[in-house]
C-alpha cells in the first residue's frame, strides 16, 4: 500500500548559471509530497490499526527534517560565493546552505536523502521512503524515486 502526504512551504533561491529569469534572487512556494510504502497495520487497539502510518506522523517527520528548516529561508548553493557572503551579512537571515544548486531536482533529491532514513520502518509494517515529488510551481516538478 502507498500513501502520501502534501505539505507546502515558502522559500528562495537561485539557479547561478541558469540563462533566463531563474539566474535572479527570487522565491517560491514549494510543494512537498512524500509518498510511503508498506503493510496495513492490523492491531486491534493500536492507534495506527488499519494505516500503513498516522498522517499527522508523516506531517510531522517532514516537517521537522526539512520543511522547517527551509520554510521561509533562502535556500543557496555553498559555490556561489556571491549570495553567500551577501546573505551573510544580514543579521539573523534564515539561510540554507546546500552543497548542490537550489533547482526542484536537486531539493527533491536532497529532501529524499534526508528523509529515506526517517521513515525507515517507523512501526514495523516495512515502511519505506517510495518518493518525494517537489512543486517549484503548480505546473514543474521533480520527482526523486527509489531506485
Amino acid at each position: 500500500m502507498r500513501i502520501t502526504r502534501r505539505l507546502e512551504f515558502d522559500a528562495g533561491h537561485r539557479i547561478p548559471d541558469h540563462k533566463s529569469q531563474c539566474r535572479h534572487l527570487h522565491g517560491h512556494r514549494y510543494v512537498l509530497e512524500v509518498t510511503l510504502s508498506g503493510g496495513i497495520i492490523r492491531s486491534a487497539g493500536d492507534p495506527a490499526n488499519g494505516m500503513v502510518m498516522d498522517f499527522s506522523d508523516v506531517k510531522a517527520l517532514a516537517r521537522r527534517h526539512v520543511v522547517d528548516l527551509w520554510d521561509h529561508a533562502f535556500l543557496v548553493y555553498a559555490g556561489d560565493a556571491p549570495v553567500v557572503g551577501f546573505l551573510a551579512s544580514l543579521p539573523e537571515h534564515k539561510t540554507v546552505v546546500l552543497d548542490c544548486i537550489p533547482t526542484a531536482e536537486n531539493l527533491a533529491e536532497t529532501a529524499f536523502r534526508i528523509l529515506d532514513a526517517v521513515y525507515l520502518d517507523v512501526y514495523g509494517n516495512q515502511l519505506r521512503l517510495e518518493q518525494v515529488r517537489l512543486y517549484e510551481t503548480p505546473n514543474c516538478w521533480a520527482d526523486a524515486i527509489r531506485k
